[in-house]
């Protein structure tokens, strides 16, 4: 049995994505584990098909608590002997790839993102120049790796000459359960980050006969609430915070219309393919999209919502259409029915296998 090794540092119990690879890969008889860390606020970790760990550090944000992470990360991944060793981003990648050459096993990179060019570094001139480097570094030396879209893999191929798999972030695709939608409600999950387009969203809530639930939690959490009450519609906005998996999805499907806003802040927004896009679609709940790319691509492919700009006038007017033209609303339903039967994970999966039955192959 081959034994696999993934390394993040989100949290364990809300990173879909990686629930999702490791589950496949343990279902498909790898022996999986998947090591994150623990946060000062980590729930007890969920239970799931796969071996998890979580690495407590004393720093929890900051060039200190990157430097940690690493030097325990690198510690920890020589206890163990694997088949192969997967880095999630950057910011896990040097203990892994280090460790991997030590013990003389395939090294992979999995890009959920275009680190260097996140919101949180683009403008950083230091530490974007730092995590560059650190990339420059290992695409010249990786051999095997993904990424989420291909927009994405274009740019490291054209960066490092460094071939990419594309493997998208879709959602399971589960037998149909009927739910009864709340009427007038707008849905926002994902994290609570600058750059999301949450402002002009709150915004666009002024005088909109709605209710708007926001499922995730980050570093404008606490400034969006103090502008919902600036704004005045603090009444009409629930802030629900972390919503594990399972729960998210129940809170979907009973939602008339779905958000999936983000700002042009850096590539790695623009070429963006967001999980919650295709958790709308599963749940047939029509959205309004930043008209991005691969976004864009996928619409006019599917038609499953309405594109916007991040004018707040027009994110209002493409609401108030999706929650007052019943037609429209209708067609897009129906096209989210069609869509999902495409574009989920059971079809997805399929080529993440092939990635790592390659590994080994002479």
């Amino acid at each position: 049995m081959k034994k696999l090794l993934f390394a993040v540092t989100t949290d364990l119990n809300h990173d879909q994505r990686m629930q999702r690879i490791c589950s496949s890969l343990a279902g498909q008889g790898y022996e999986v584990e998947l090591v994150g860390r623990q946060k000062p606020d980590s729930k007890p970790l969920v239970q799931q098909p796969y071996k998890q760990h979580r690495l407590q550090c004393k720093y929890n944000k900051g060039k200190l608590f990157y430097l940690e992470y690493m030097l325990r990360l690198y510690f920890y991944l020589g206890k163990s002997r694997y088949h192969a060793l997967c880095a999630i981003d950057l910011d896990t990648v040097l203990p892994v790839y280090f460790q991997a050459r030590k013990q003389r096993i395939p090294f992979v990179y999995d890009a959920h993102e275009y680190f260097p060019e996140v919101i949180e570094v683009t403008d950083r001139k230091l530490i974007k120049a730092t995590w560059t480097a650190i990339e420059r570094f290992i695409l010249t030396r990786t051999s095997y790796a993904y990424t989420v879209t291909q927009s994405i893999a274009d740019i490291f191929y054209r960066k490092y000459n460094t071939k990419f798999e594309v493997i998208r972030n879709l959602p399971v695709l589960y037998p149909d359960a009927p739910a009864v939608k709340e009427p007038r409600t707008i849905l926002y999950q994902g994290a609570v980050n600058a750059g999301r387009g949450l402002e002009p969203l709150l915004e666009a809530m002024v005088g909109l006969d709605a209710k708007l639930i926001i499922c995730g939690d980050g570093d404008v959490f606490e400034n969006l609430k103090q502008l919902a009450e600036q704004l005045q519609v603090a009444h009409k906005v629930e802030f629900k915070g972390q919503v594990l998996p399972k729960d998210l999805l129940q809170i979907t499907r009973r939602c008339q219309v779905g958000v999936m806003l983000l700002e042009n802040k850096g590539l790695s927004y623009y070429y963006s393919l967001a999980n919650k896009f295709f958790d709308y679609v599963h749940a047939g709940v029509p959205q309004v999209i930043i008209d991005f790319p691969e976004y864009r691509q996928l619409n006019e492919q599917y038609n499953v919502g309405l594109l916007t700009t991040l004018n707040v006038q027009e994110i209002k007017e493409k609401l108030e259409l999706l929650l007052t033209d019943d037609a429209l609303y209708q067609i897009l339903v129906a096209n989210c029915e069609k869509a999902k039967q495409a574009l989920n994970w059971q079809h997805e999966e399929q080529r993440l296998f092939r990635f790592y039955e390659r590994l080994w192959q002479v």
